[in-house]
């Protein structure tokens, strides 16, 4: 077992672990969390040894081999597949000495060796590993220095995972990857023989892959069994618990005050009054969850138009003249449309949006926008890109040259940078913080559509959830392109594959698309002799296939719509008890106003409620025919 045993890491003057202590059992698949800058990679450098703690020590079994990834990526004119196969040291020295080796004896002990580390199918595997992270058999063959720096870092992912060492170490492993690549890395983990130890913010890979979390708040590490979903109830109940205790203790302190305010001066009474302020005084408060900046998303509401807001007909988009990336694309978006892009990395996902962006004119067919259309774009790059030694305030006043300056920090603030974080040098801040002055900056003058493209790769699992839970009470049009598949479920409700050069509506659920990315659900070949025998079973299954695919839709989007209404009436409920608390389009109106809204929706909400209560029936009764 990996035992961490009250390790205390100081950096810059600031304790970033303190204490922190863990055992990790033999063959546990522990999810790593906490909040961004909590020191997650703090704890796995010091486990590897990259970095000497102040205190403690780190305790791993005789001759285990541990496995990390290095944060420079593999480079040179070595192709994918030899990179991968020099990923297992051992086996690349034992070939070699089998080469040279002139002592009977000797070479007898290698070849027993290699035979016991399956030495001779290595290049089966570390096939299959390049295949499943996206390397079909041409770009096994390709230099490394022809692909991009994220094509790099799978490389030495899938060098890692073939190397399979006893202790496997991963840090954010889905960052690189698409939906495709993700699912087969969370087979492929969750059957992996050793121990592993994953730092990751996606639900999804923590709910199938792992079976303890450890938590690492404020420099302490807290062991869980059990999946993310399973940790963040645990998680809740000790909100709720600790918000009673709190909300008991507040009634009590206001009755002690209350007694001592109205007792002190009646000297038959001094002496008890004396004794309950002592009480008060030494009465320590109880402390919840506070609330944290970085959860802090609302997107401005757009003003409406009508649909639709982009179509496209028949159009053609690429970056060299006469070489189109997509072709035949017709697609209409509307200002109600959550769209999810779906499709492995490299087949023109983010072509197909910067075409609705407007960053790329059609080669081909027509674009159409509506005039007054104003959309958000937002990229990896504009993070990584944010320029240092200036500030949000700086960098919003430069983006909103001709608004007041109170409407500058309204929009600052609707991201969580209020205050001294509004004034903080970008060059100080976290990833997180980065990406969410990013999408305060795209979003500067309410556009009708938001395209995200990977925006969670900086976010942590709460920030992620806060996002959703933004995104779901925006107003405008939504087009999403993610790795996280949670997102992808909550808040999209259309989905479109891009792939083989074209992109057309995905015409299932996103459980019918894992089934589809795992071959789950793939055609069987028929022998040839039944073939004919076969085509009316085959229609009638088609059929139900069909069936089964609408109702699982009409589930999910009622789902969706569901949540999204809930969102919404919370909102208005805050703003009918305290008017002046109200955001967004609620902001300004009367009593009357907002009570008008209340009702509509609420209407709404119960029509949703109606249509997933009728289809969840009859998905249940086509299922139980089935």
């Amino acid at each position: 077992m990996l035992t961490i045993r009250d390790i205390t890491v100081r950096l810059g003057g600031r304790t970033i672990l303190d204490q922190a202590s863990a055992t990790i059992p033999n063959g546990g698949k522990v999810g790593l969390i906490g909040r961004n800058g909590a020191g997650k990679s703090t704890l796995v450098k010091t486990v590897i040894g990259e970095l000497e703690p102040d205190g403690g020590s780190v305790d791993l079994p005789r001759r285990a081999r541990l496995g990390y990834i290095a944060q420079e990526a593999p480079s040179g004119t070595k192709t994918p597949f030899e990179a991968v196969l020099d990923g297992d040291t051992e086996r690349t020295q034992l070939l070699a000495e089998a080469e040279t080796c002139t002592d009977p004896n000797r070479l007898g002990d290698v070849h027993e060796r290699l035979i016991a580390i399956d030495a001779y199918s290595a290049p089966a595997r570390a096939a299959r590993i390049l295949v499943g992270l996206g390397f079909d058999e041409e770009m096994q063959g390709q230099p490394l220095d022809s692909f991009s720096g994220g094509w790099k870092m799978r490389v030495a992912l899938a060098a890692l995972l073939f190397s399979q060492p006893d202790v496997l170490l991963l840090d954010e492993p889905s960052n690189h990857l698409d939906i495709e690549a993700t699912l087969w890395l969370e087979s492929f983990l969750s059957s992996y023989p050793g121990t592993l130890i994953v730092i990751s913010h996606e639900r999804s890979l923590l709910n199938r892959v792992v079976d303890h979390i450890c938590h690492l708040q404020n420099g302490k590490l807290t062991l869980y069994p059990g999946t993310y979903d399973s940790f963040e109830r645990l998680r809740a109940e000790r909100a709720a618990q600790a918000e009673a205790a709190k909300a008991s203790q507040e009634a009590q302190r206001k009755k002690l005050a209350d007694y001592v305010a109205r007792n002190s001066a009646r000297a038959s009474t001094a002496k008890q009054a004396q004794s309950r302020a002592k009480m008060l005084a030494r009465m320590q408060p109880i402390a919840t969850l506070a609330e944290d900046p970085s959860m802090r998303f609302e997107f401005p509401s757009p003003d409406e138009l009508r649909p639709p807001l982009v179509t496209l007909d028949m159009a053609a988009v690429g970056y060299e003249e006469g070489k189109p990336i997509l072709r035949r694309l017709n697609l209409r978006i509307d200002p109600d449309d959550r769209i999810a892009l779906l499709g492995r990395n490299g087949n023109g996902k983010t072509t197909l949006a910067r075409l609705i962006a407007r960053q790329l004119e059609p080669m081909e067919g027509e674009t159409n926008f509506s005039p007054r259309i104003r959309i958000g774009y937002f990229t990896q790059y504009q993070v990584e890109e944010l320029p240092e030694g200036s500030t949000p305030l700086e960098l919003m006043t430069r983006a909103m040259p001709d608004k007041p300056p109170q409407a500058v920090r309204n929009q600052l603030g609707r991201f969580g940078f209020s205050g001294d974080r509004a004034t903080s040098d970008t060059h100080t801040m976290s990833g997180g913080e980065r990406a969410r002055l990013a999408l305060a900056l795209v979003t500067r003058d309410a556009p009708h559509m938001l395209i995200l493209d990977e925006p969670t790769n900086h976010l942590d699992v709460d920030a992620r959830e806060a996002l959703v839970q933004a995104l779901n009470a925006y107003e405008g049009a939504v087009i999403l392109v993610s790795h996280d598949r949670h997102m992808v479920e909550l808040a999209a409700d259309r989905l479109v594959l891009v792939d083989k050069g074209e992109a057309r509506a995905y015409d299932g659920s996103m459980d019918d698309y894992i089934d589809f990315v795992l071959g789950r659900n793939q055609p069987k070949a028929e022998e040839p002799q039944r073939a004919n025998e076969a085509k009316p079973a085959r229609k009638s299954g088609a059929v139900a296939r069909e069936e089964l695919k609408a109702l699982r839709r009409k589930v999910t989007e009622a789902e969706t719509a569901m949540k999204r209404l809930q969102t919404r009436l919370a909102a208005l409920d805050a703003a009918l008890v305290d008017p002046a608390s109200a955001k967004g389009d609620l902001k300004g109106l009367g009593l009357g106003a907002i009570g008008q809204k209340h009702t509509e929706v609420t209407e709404a909400l119960d029509e949703a409620e109606m249509t997933w209560l009728e289809a969840s029936e009859a998905l249940d009764e086509v299922m139980g025919n089935g």
